[in-house]
């Protein structure tokens, strides 16, 4: 099987190793973490980014703030988590893989006792945590890999790749599998403004594993879809609500739209942490709003007029309609996505 082509972040005993993902591609930098708030800081500042990911990096960060206060009196120990789980939950609101991954580590600090049992069966549930998406990541990778032909173009969006998990991605990891076994196909990868996640991090991660990869600008996209120089689309998703409507980087309605309109088979690969069965439809899901900065100021230079205001949602939603299929760790899931979900995350 193949290895994860990067390696994002990395439990230290006492810290937390991860890549600045803003200074990629012209510099690999990483950085050292050694508090729950510095973790909470690379989360809200996209230092590290991607759903599956933050939900890791949050739960290390846990894990963290357990050793760093394993000598205080256990009520006091308990009281101190929850503030760090309550900060860290804060961070970002629509990846449903951060709660999920907090919500374990909550469950484990109610159980443990005493504070020295607590500690070690914290730091053993973050690293449960990550040990279980990197073998969710093969398994998406075995399942959407069969989707891929030879000769196949993929059009992809954001960055969904091993940068956003714990090495092999979502979206990304058929990509990997599939080279490894020697199919030939082309991925157009949108920019993704305003971040570039697509130009910046998605072109770097499939350039370095010698995948076949062009940037394209966004509005590009549409015009390939109507053409069908595009056989199929992958990309992955924050959050998946009961109807299958989704969540995923701005900018994914849209090429959901051109792909449907244009018979393009589209499909949401994500692992079932991301699904969120308390919320019916997209409609309920939160859309963070990011600051006006990232869209009016790029690298340090001002393109947008003084005075003028900048609107930067972080995230669209995509209705269930547009879907072809999700692929997860647990198999392709079809239509009605409604009755498939759910049986998908209690099964």
């Amino acid at each position: 099987m193949i290895e994860p082509p990067v390696k994002p972040i990395e439990w230290l005993e006492e810290s937390i190793r991860i890549i600045d993902q803003r200074q990629l591609p012209l510099c690999e930098v990483y950085l050292e973490l050694k508090t729950a708030s510095e973790v909470a800081d690379a989360i809200k500042t996209m230092a590290l980014r991607g759903a599956p990911l933050i939900g890791i990096a949050a739960a290390m960060g846990v894990a963290l703030e357990a050793l760093h206060n394993k000598d205080l009196e256990e009520a006091t120990f308990k009281a101190e988590l929850e503030n760090t789980i309550a900060s860290l939950r804060a961070t970002r609101p629509t990846a449903k893989n951060l709660f999920w991954a907090l919500e374990r580590m909550e469950g484990v600090l109610k159980a443990a006792q005493p504070t020295e049992q607590a500690v070690a069966d914290l730091r053993a549930e973050a690293l449960k945590i990550y040990d279980e998406d990197l073998e969710t990541g093969r398994r998406m990778a075995t399942i959407g890999a069969q989707l891929i032909k030879d000769g196949s173009t993929i059009l992809t969006h954001c960055n969904a790749g091993g940068l956003a998990t714990s090495g092999f991605g979502t979206a990304l990891a058929p990509m990997y599998l599939a080279h490894a076994n020697g199919i030939r196909f082309k991925v157009y990868a949108d920019e993704t403004r305003p971040l570039l996640q697509g130009a910046r991090l998605t072109a770097w991660e499939l350039n370095k594993a010698g995948i076949d990869v062009t940037v394209i600008c966004d509005s590009t996209a549409h015009g390939l879809l109507r053409q069908r120089r595009i056989d199929i689309v992958f990309v992955g998703a924050d959050r998946i609500t009961t109807s299958g409507d989704f969540a995923n980087k701005v900018g994914t309605y849209g090429v959901a739209l051109s792909a449907n309109a244009s018979g393009i088979p589209f499909y949401v690969i994500a692992p079932t942490s991301t699904i969120d069965l308390d919320l019916a439809s997209g409609s309920e899901i939160p859309i963070e709003e990011r600051s006006p900065e990232e869209v009016s100021v790029i690298g340090g230079t001002r393109f947008v007029p003084q005075g003028v205001k900048a609107y930067n949602p972080a995230f669209d939603v995509t209705p269930h309609n547009l879907v072809t299929g999700f692929i997860t760790e647990k198999g392709l899931i079809d239509r009605p996505f409604a009755t498939n979900l759910k049986r998908l995350v209690r099964s």
